[in-house]
């Protein structure tokens, strides 16, 4: 194909134009998704009049991509544009393209830039505009004579590893209204740019929700609210709290290593204080009737974590016995936390103050002071 070859300091890749028909046959349409309790998430019954939802649901899922879900209500709105547009362009932006496959390029003589790419052998993954070629499909559909009309604009990356197209990813679409915070949490490992506290925040997350002694295994909600599983705190919530507690402590980290090897020290300390926690809060850890595995609770709870962690997380032979000891008072406040008037037992102005309140009462009730105090 023809293609212009773009370099930006160590960056080559290249700006093409498709006809829609050779594109959309050149292209692997993929989504996001979390593989729960050793299961898949089953594909909806739709009607078969639904072709948008229909094809969706057919699209192939990984634990291992980046790309977001597709909408239904997208794709179906950017085909109506394609259908409407008259001097408008359809497709006036670029997609952008990506191939793990170094590509070979043959460039003209001219200086331009300009040459002969090599069409890769497996297709490519879309970084960003698979809403738009989705509807681009079903245009075509429809009005196949008017898609022979279109040529996409592309930008194409190859040769590089698909943390690079992650990371791509995450630069184009880290803003809040283009991609939801618990997701971004999801892919921190995986951006070069990311902070260390962050992807040290993130790893003792991920292994939150995926460990198999974790008391909060495929209970976090990675999904951004789209989950049709009982989730008890949203993935971006649990990351807050815990790079709170990490940034306050990282000059020890960083001190001590800051590799996936420590992040697994800190996890440890997490999953202990929890099973301490879900014990002595009996038949209301995981209860609907109660407020304590709500995130308002479950955050408090974490802050209670840091500090107890602070001041007695050594040795770890017998912690989570011993810390069982340390919370045992939690068992008479069980009343407390019913869902029954339990914001006007815990009055605040909103969910921060909230969260502080019962962080200081249950740390109080246990005799835990803050960090940095006692």
């Amino acid at each position: 194909m023809i293609a212009t070859q773009v370099r930006q300091k160590d960056a080559i890749f290249y700006f093409a134009s498709y006809p829609s028909e050779q594109l959309l046959q050149k292209v692997r349409f993929i989504s996001r998704f979390y593989d729960e309790q050793g299961g898949s998430i089953k594909a909806e019954e739709l009607p078969p009049e639904d072709d948008v939802g229909q094809f969706i649901a057919r699209i192939e899922r990984s634990d291992k991509a980046f790309q977001r879900e597709l909408s239904r209500a997208k794709v179906a709105s950017i085909r109506n544009f394609y259908e409407t547009a008259i001097s408008q362009p359809p497709i006036p932006g670029v997609v952008l393209l990506f191939t793990p496959q170094k590509l070979g390029f043959r460039a003209v003589e001219d200086g331009s830039g300009i040459g002969h790419l090599q069409e890769p052998d497996e297709k490519f993954l879309i970084i960003d505009g698979q809403h738009r070629l989705a509807a681009l499909q079903f245009f075509e559909r429809t009005h196949p004579d008017d898609a022979k009309n279109i040529q996409v604009p592309c930008v194409i990356f190859d040769g590089r590893t698909e943390d690079f197209a992650t990371e791509m990813f995450v630069i184009i679409n880290s803003t809040p209204t283009r991609i939801n915070k618990s997701h971004l949490v999801d892919l921190y490992e995986r951006v070069s740019w990311a902070e260390p506290d962050r992807r040290f925040a993130a790893n003792i997350a991920e292994m939150l929700y995926s460990e198999g002694d974790s008391p909060l295994r495929y209970r976090i909600n990675r999904l951004g609210g789209r989950s049709k599983q009982e989730k008890w705190i949203l993935q971006a919530e649990l990351f807050n709290e815990l790079h709170r507690w990490v940034k306050a402590t990282w000059k020890k980290i960083e001190a001590e290593g800051t590799d996936r090897r420590a992040a697994v020290r800190y996890y440890e300390m997490v999953r202990d204080f929890l099973k301490a926690a879900a014990a002595v809060w009996g038949d209301a850890w995981g209860s609907n009737a109660y407020m304590v595995t709500k995130p308002v609770a479950l955050k408090a709870m974490l802050r209670v974590c840091a500090d107890l962690s602070s001041q007695d997380a050594e040795p770890a032979e017998g912690r989570v016995e011993r810390w069982r000891g340390r919370l045992a008072a939690w068992t008479e406040q069980t009343r407390e936390f019913r869902n029954e008037g339990f914001y006007e037992r815990f009055p605040a102005k909103g969910q921060v103050e909230r969260v502080a309140r019962i962080h200081r009462d249950l740390g109080k009730v246990a005799g835990i002071a803050p960090r940095g105090r006692g």
